[in-house]
């Protein structure tokens, strides 16, 4: 049987009624031997097993043509060739590698882990419950490769957690979803997208009575509160004065900077020294972020725009959704760089440490190139 026809498998009754069998697959052959593995099926009366006979030929001269001669044969029920089957996949896994050394195979399915041959998730589920053995958990927990080796676990699936939900705010932006609730549920639940310069959001958001704040965010170096504001993303951002020849804030801006000003008066006044109710939350001189309109296809002007305008206000800052989710974009490939996430991280803190909305600016977002 040729190798194109390993996949063509026509099972047949064995002359005894008992057992079926298919056609025999030659694993070798050469000049004088031959080396064959022959399938059978074992019917049961509630299964069928599979078991294989392993016959080696050799090969004489007769006086008219060669002859096929059986020379011996071993014989392995089902329970032995999948043994084979498992040995065959995890020392193959092993002679890919360089090097000589101690390996481990992981059993999935019906075989060795191999990241480029099975599905992903059933990978994921054989690690799991590998590490899951107690042996393993305690050896992890004692020895100093076991921190590096846990959080390089912990990143890697942080890691796709944050792809995931970029992927989902671009459908949304992509399927012209424009209600204020999906976008808020969203960064509620990825405030990370915002910046290094900022920890989890707080579950407070009524300030006052009668103001009630889309979300606030708590930075890293002083732990003061600062605003985020939501608008719609199909609100427009600038408006062109064809007189002056000059782009302006539209009125949806300009209302939602005059939220933000009231805001960012009334958060500063009931928590300076923390809201009452909660003292753990304290606005010394809060400043806020606007999240509003689409900046997809904008022209270079349009983006200087935008830039100067923001670099122009006082503690508010204007942004796009699509500058949000650059930045989140930007975020990721940082954190998935390699060896210097950690040092590029810390050194992205301390740089913002005085001017942490310098990012949300556009001309920081690469639109400017």
């Amino acid at each position: 049987m040729t190798q194109d026809k390993l996949h063509e498998i026509h099972r047949r009754p064995a002359k005894s009624g008992k057992v079926s069998f298919a056609d025999p697959i030659v694993l070798h052959e050469s000049s004088r031997s031959r080396v064959v593995i022959v399938p059978f099926f074992v019917q049961h009366s509630d299964h069928t097993e599979l078991a294989v006979k392993l016959v080696t030929y050799r090969k004489e001269e007769a006086p008219q043509d060669w002859a096929v001669i059986q020379e011996k044969s071993v014989s392995l029920k089902e329970a032995p060739a999948r043994k084979l089957l498992v040995a065959l996949k995890s020392h193959l896994a092993v002679a890919a590698e360089e090097t000589d050394g101690d390996y481990v195979a992981i059993k999935v399915t019906d075989g060795v882990a191999q990241i480029g041959e099975h599905d992903p998730a059933i990978v994921a589920n054989a690690l799991s419950k590998a590490l899951g053995q107690p042996g393993i958990v305690e050896h992890l927990r004692d020895v100093e490769l076991g921190s590096e080796f846990v959080s390089a676990l912990r990143g890697a699936i942080r890691l796709s957690e944050m792809r995931a939900a970029m992927a989902k705010l671009r459908e949304l932006l992509e399927s012209d979803q424009q209600g204020e609730s999906e976008y808020q549920r969203w960064c509620e639940e990825h405030s990370w997208a915002f910046g290094n310069a900022y920890v989890m959001r707080d579950e407070i958001r009524e300030i006052a009575p009668g103001d009630k704040l889309d979300m606030l965010l708590p930075t890293v170096i002083s732990g003061y509160r600062e605003i985020v504001e939501l608008k719609r993303p199909d609100m427009s951002v600038l408006q062109w004065d064809e007189r002056h020849r000059n782009f302006y804030f539209s009125s949806d801006v300009s209302k939602a900077i005059g939220q933000c000003h009231r805001y960012i008066d009334v958060l500063h006044e009931v928590a300076a020294k923390g809201l009452d109710d909660h003292p753990e939350i304290v606005a010394y001189h809060p400043r806020a972020i606007i999240v509003i309109g689409r900046s997809a296809g904008w022209i270079k002007e349009q983006a200087r725009a935008l830039h100067g305008l923001n670099h122009r206000l006082s503690g508010v800052v204007v942004m796009t959704y699509d500058q949000l989710m650059a930045q989140g974009e930007r975020l990721i490939e940082m954190l998935g760089a390699g060896n210097e996430t950690d040092y590029a991280v810390e050194e992205l803190k301390a740089d913002r440490q005085d001017s942490e909305f310098e990012d949300f600016a556009p001309g920081n977002q690469g639109d400017e190139e």
